[in-house]
């Protein structure tokens, strides 16, 4: 290879290397959540359905920044963009401390809505990036290199933030909390104590979050047009469309993406809770995300392998899909007793965390599909798509709401029909290049 073949090369490797540290990040800043829910449950006094706002805080976030993101990105840059994200990102962190100082959990809110927002600006620039670098035809791969190191973050993340705020003792402690044998005077400076120890982990959060911004700022990373570059990939093939609501595959990616993320932030962030019901708690129960954040890994990694030297990336997200369904209906369905930590337990909660599994591929399957010739319109198509991480927020409201009149595992019911739609998206939605109207005009 010579070396003016080879720089290209180069620069293209840096480039994804540069990504998969963002994804890795995206991951450990996320995924810590499933370890905040039950530990501000105890600390904040909060019912299952309020402690789940922590994951609606975070991700609507997505739903109402990613346009003005798609359009801060168009008016400043993807490079300059991405160190605004990186900024309101560690603005969220530093929110942490006064909100640990006074244990007040609508300013834990504040600090989550604001890192969200600092996501959704990173996400949006981060998609079209992976997409664009490489052939559209090997997209499904990158994102899996890419959600490899998310999920990697995700699994080290929230052991790591559990090991520096919790302590092997603390099981005695919740257990008194839990009591009802102290009263207010008494709890008050326990919970204070246990909430304060998040303040040194954001803190440098978001130091180091800031120092990450400006150094990708000044990276080799390229700045890239996704106007002419998606429209030179030869994907458009849907020429003459005049808005976003031109192209119907792509309001149903943002739904699919909206069902998938739902559904896997779902059996995540409520494993531990879960757990909770079967007697374990937060110091045993905390390795449950972990373990499917682990099986989600594994489905990155087949993705890696498989696509597309054996199977196509719409191949695999139909057979993602229908296994998603298929362990979803074995989660409510299952009858089936084990004992874990000393507890008797229920073995669904081994099928949730075979959820991570499907749910890998699936992300990386859709959001291709629902992102292919959109040309000009790629910079807001994008944000739609973020948009649709709003089923990060509302999903895991609904699975609360049902749970606490249902039951935990009953709950888990919601996962069900998002699964059912993925199925009909990977086998015929991504398909539908005009709205049933528009074939009715044109053919008349």
């Amino acid at each position: 290879m010579t070396k003016s073949a080879s720089a290209p090369r180069r620069n293209y490797l840096l480039s994804l290397g540069i990504l998969a540290g963002m994804f890795f990040i995206f991951g450990a800043v996320s995924w810590v959540n499933s370890i905040l829910i039950p530990y501000f449950r105890i600390c904040c006094e909060l019912t299952h359905f309020e402690s789940y706002f922590v994951s609606f805080a975070f991700y609507i976030a997505y739903f109402i920044m990613a346009v003005p993101s798609g359009i801060l990105l168009k008016k400043v840059g993807f490079k300059r963009g991405i160190m605004y994200g990186f900024m309101l990102t560690a603005l969220g962190a530093f929110v942490f401390v006064p909100a640990a100082l006074f244990r007040q959990f609508e300013i834990f809110l504040l600090g989550l809505f604001c890192i969200g927002t600092g996501l959704a600006v990173l996400q949006t620039a981060a998609n079209p990036y992976v997409t664009i670098l490489g052939p559209i035809e090997s997209a499904a791969q990158r994102m899996s290199v890419m959600g490899v190191f998310n999920k990697t973050a995700g699994i080290i993340a929230p052991l790591i933030l559990a090991a520096l705020i919790l302590r092997p003792e603390d099981s005695e402690l919740f257990a008194l909390i839990d009591s009802g044998t102290l009263d207010a005077a008494a709890k008050a400076p326990l919970l204070d104590g246990l909430i304060r120890r998040v303040i040194v982990p954001y803190a440098v959060l978001g130091v180091l979050l800031l120092l990450v911004g400006v150094g990708i700022r000044y990276s080799v990373l390229p700045e890239i047009d996704t106007d002419s570059q998606n429209s030179a990939s030869g994907a458009d093939d849907t020429p003459g469309r005049r808005s976003l609501f031109d192209f119907p595959y792509l309001w149903l990616g943002a739904l699919a993406i909206f069902c998938q993320v739902g559904a896997q932030v779902v059996a995540i962030d409520t494993i531990i809770n879960y757990a909770g019901s079967m007697g374990m708690d937060l110091v045993e129960s905390k390795v449950f995300p972990s373990f499917t954040l682990t099986c989600t890994m594994i489905g990155f990694l087949s993705g890696i392998v498989l696509i597309p030297r054996y199977v196509t990336q719409k191949q695999a997200l139909v057979v993602c899909s229908t296994l998603g369904l298929l362990l979803s209906l074995g989660v409510v369905l299952c009858d089936f007793g084990v004992t874990l930590f000393g507890h008797r337990a229920n073995a669904s909660i081994f099928l949730l965390n075979a959820l991570g599994l499907p749910n890998a591929l699936i992300y990386a399957g859709v959001w291709p599909l629902a992102i292919r010739g959109l040309g000009r319109f790629t910079k807001m198509g994008s944000s739609l798509l973020i948009m649709g991480l709003c089923g990060n927020a509302i999903l895991p409201l609904v699975y609360g709401f049902v749970a606490e009149r249902c039951g935990m595992r009953m709950g888990y019911w919601v996962l069900v029909p998002c699964f059912l739609y993925l199925v009909f998206f990977a086998v015929k939605g991504y398909k539908i290049v005009r709205w049933p109207w528009q074939r009715i005009e044109n053919n008349g």
